[in-house]
Formats: C-alpha cells, structure tokens, sequence
C-alpha cells in the first residue's frame, strides 16, 4: 500500500512546527529567559538549538524518511540483521501515550479558560484570590476536567480520523495560521501598554548582573535544556512525519526552519507575558500558576480584559492542541504499520486507550490527590518526570548513537539520507562532533535531569 505524503512543503513544517510549539513554550521559556539573563539566555539558547537541537531533529527524520515507516518498523527496516534497535521503537510509543496521559488534561484546561473568559467568569476588578479561586474550583471537579480532557481526546482523533492530508495538513495549516496570527496582535497590544518597557527590558536585554546571581553554569545548563526540550525529540513525535516526506529537501535545512518557527513562539509568548505582568504591578512566575493564576490577574484589570484573556486562551488552545493532534497521528500509524488495521480503527482504539489513560491524571487533582508517586510528586508530574527526564533525553540519545555508530544505521548512511535534496547540508566534518561531544551533552542533561 502506497504511504500517505504531505500535499505541500508548508504543510510538512507547519505540521511538525506545530508538535514542537506547545505549552513549556508559553509557560517556561520566557520566565526562564528573564531569570538567567536575558537576552544573554536567548542567545545561548539559540547556539544550543544549532549545536543540539537540530541535529538530533535531523536524526529522527532521517529514520523516518529513509524507512518511510513509523518508530518499531522504521528501525527494523535500517538495522544491521540481529540487532535489537528496534526495542526502543517501542518505548518511543510508550513515550507518546504517556505524554497524552497528562497533555490532553492541561489542553482541556486552556480550552476551559478561553470559555471562561468569553463567557464573562472572569470580572472586572477580581483580586488575585479571587483568580487564583477559578483554577482551584477547576482542579477540584473531576467531571469538568473530565469533560474538557475528553473533548480534546475525541476532537484530535476525530481529525486525525480524516487521514493525513485531509484531517490533520489541513487544520494545522488553519491553526498554525491563526496561532501566528493571535500571537502577533496579543504581542503588539502588551507591547503598547503603558510601563511595558520594563517588562522588555527584564525579558530580552541582556543583564550581567542576573548572570552573576544565578552562575554563568546555571545559565548555561538552563539554555541547553530549553533548546534541548522544546523540540519533543526522542519519541519518534518527529519521526513520523519524516516517513510522510518527498526527498526533495535536505533535512538540516527543513529541521531550521521548524526551529525557528519554535523560536519564534516562544519569543513572542514571552513578549506577550512580560509586558502586560510589569505593567498591571504583577510578577511573573514560571508554569501553570503563570498561565491560569498570575495572567488571568492581568487580564480582569486591563481594559477589554475579557476579549484579550479569551484571545490569550485561544492561542494556548492552538498551541496545545497542535501537539495533541501530531502525537496522535503517531499512535494511529504505528497501529496501522504494526499490525496493518485500518486507520478508522486505529483510530477508534487508541482514541478509547488515550481516554482512559488520561483520567488518573484528573483524579491526580480531586479524588487521588493524595496519590504522590516518583518523589512524592502527584499524577503529573511523576507522568511528566518520566517522559521529560528519561524517555525524550534517552531515547535522543538512542537515536543519535544509531545514527552516527556503526553498530547501528551508520554515520554515512545517515548523512546521505539528511543531505537528499535541495538546501542546508551538513558537512561530513561533523562526524566528531556527532559521535563524541554531542553523546556526552545529551548525557549531561539525562544526569542533570535525574539529580534535579
């Protein structure tokens, strides 16, 4: 049977832009950025993302493209004869449902604030409490959390249910664009408040002084992990989309413009964030508490308040669901490549799994919240420690070492395949820096995140 391809080039990177463009985007990268420096941060980040980052986004493609099938297969299909690559195929799949464990709940919860907001939930005049209030009535009730959670599980199979073209290049292309669209006009309106030039200057000029406060080390690791993580390398959320790809592009040149797209995500969210919080006297905080405690503070106090809260929540919407849909696209062609059902009832089976697996993580917050797992934490964030601490860094490093080793697909083999078609080429003079410092990089993050 002939494999699905994209219809267009733009397709292809809106699609793949859109699984690495997600929530720690919004709500970890700027707060990051102000606390370590900057724009010193940002242009470390940005070295990180060339040196680390787009290479190993290379990789996973490149398995990808050359095998044209998804995680198990694709490694089979390259492998020498008798070895075992292929094992990680499956905890790269692993890796993708436990990450739809807990994405599709935060999904909801932003789906859930942009009705909140356009519905009027939130007033004029509300004190932080009183903010802070509605997140903590949200966590509290199983059954609305629930019915968000399964709204963003059924939308995002109902999609993907449309096949490749059809369903998911197709709306990307509509949410990518209006994502971009949303964020530009929400960075432009905190721009223009009145005091939002501290807010800038706290986010992007670069300070020595906060360099020295937390360690030029600090810094440094902070910037490698971003770049490291932003993209949602390691569990074959790329590769997939590799295997729907034409040759006619090189894969160093296509893995720089999804950064960028990346990039410029999440600099602009922070140009969003930082403006608005240093003008309302509010201080930014990094994760949930930022998106659905301190923002919302900011909103209910701005003038048309309500229309740029329900605009802020779109966008978060988009950006969430964009993942959503590209993880699930992966689960259903592994179903389909695996073990050959058709993609409706791929589809159907993982959608009823996904369902399940997800409402532990809502009972995490109301009638399990006394459950803590891995380190006392709750249901999150032990789901959320091991895809973020283990499967995406190690399983980088998998792909790495079978891309660059001769025990697995080979450095030559791979650099044919990534140089194919027209564009940014990497040069074979590379190859040290691929087999030797890039390995030891990627350990030092696994080591780093294991120690925090």
């Amino acid at each position: 049977m002939k494999r699905e391809g994209f219809q267009s080039r733009l397709g292809f990177i809106l699609v793949s832009a859109g699984c690495a463009i997600g929530i720690g985007n919004v709500w970890r990268f700027p707060y990051v950025a102000g606390q370590n420096g900057g724009g010193i941060f940002v242009l470390l980040y940005l070295v990180f993302l060339l040196g680390m980052g787009v290479p190993v986004l290379t990789m996973e493609l490149a398995v990808g493209r050359a095998s044209r099938k998804s995680a198990v297969l694709g490694y089979r299909a390259l492998e020498k004869p008798g070895s075992k690559w292929h094992i990680h195929g499956w905890f790269c799949i692993l890796g993708c449902y436990m990450l739809m464990m807990y994405y599709t709940t935060v999904s909801g919860w932003m789906v859930s604030y942009f009705f909140k907001f356009a519905a009027g939930v939130f007033r004029p005049g509300m004190n932080a409490e009183e903010s802070g209030a509605v997140f903590s009535e949200l966590l509290a009730s199983p059954g609305e959390m629930g019915i968000w959670m399964a709204l963003m599980v059924i939308l995002g199979f109902l999609v993907c249910s449309m096949g490749l073209r059809k369903g998911l290049e197709r709306i990307s292309k509509i949410m990518m664009s209006a994502l971009l669209i949303l964020i530009v006009v929400l960075a432009v309106h905190s721009i223009l408040l009145s005091g939002a030039s501290e807010g800038i200057s706290f986010y992007l000029v670069p300070s020595m002084e906060k360099v020295k406060s937390v360690g030029i080390a600090t810094v440094v690791t902070e910037a490698m992990n971003q770049s490291f993580f932003t993209l949602s390398l390691g569990i074959a959320a790329m590769e997939i989309f590799g295997s729907y790809m034409t040759k006619e592009h090189s894969l160093p040149g296509e893995a720089v413009r999804i950064c960028a797209l990346d990039t410029f995500v999440a600099i602009m969210s922070g140009l969003i964030i930082f403006p608005a919080c240093f003008s309302y006297g509010v201080q930014p905080d990094a994760g949930p508490s930022l998106i659905f405690i301190t923002l919302p503070n900011v909103f209910v106090n701005m003038v048309g308040g309500r229309i740029w809260g329900a605009l802020f929540f779109l966008f978060m919407t988009f950006a969430s669901f964009s993942t959503v849909m590209a993880v699930f696209e992966n689960l259903i062609s592994f179903c389909v490549d695996m073990f050959g059902l058709e993609r409706k009832k791929a589809v159907f089976i993982n959608g009823a799994i996904v369902l399940i697996a997800s409402l532990p993580c809502v009972f995490g917050y109301n009638i399990w919240s006394n459950l803590h797992l891995i380190g006392g934490r709750d249901v999150l964030d032990s789901e959320d420690f091991i895809v973020s601490n283990l499967l995406l860094p190690i399983g980088s490093l998998i792909y790495l070492l079978f891309c660059v080793t001769r025990f697995g697909w080979g450095f030559d083999r791979y650099m044919e395949e990534c140089n194919q078609g027209e564009g940014l080429k990497f040069s074979k003079k590379l190859k040290p820096y691929f087999q030797f410092v890039l390995p030891v990089l990627i350990i030092l993050i696994i080591v780093q995140g294991l120690i925090e």
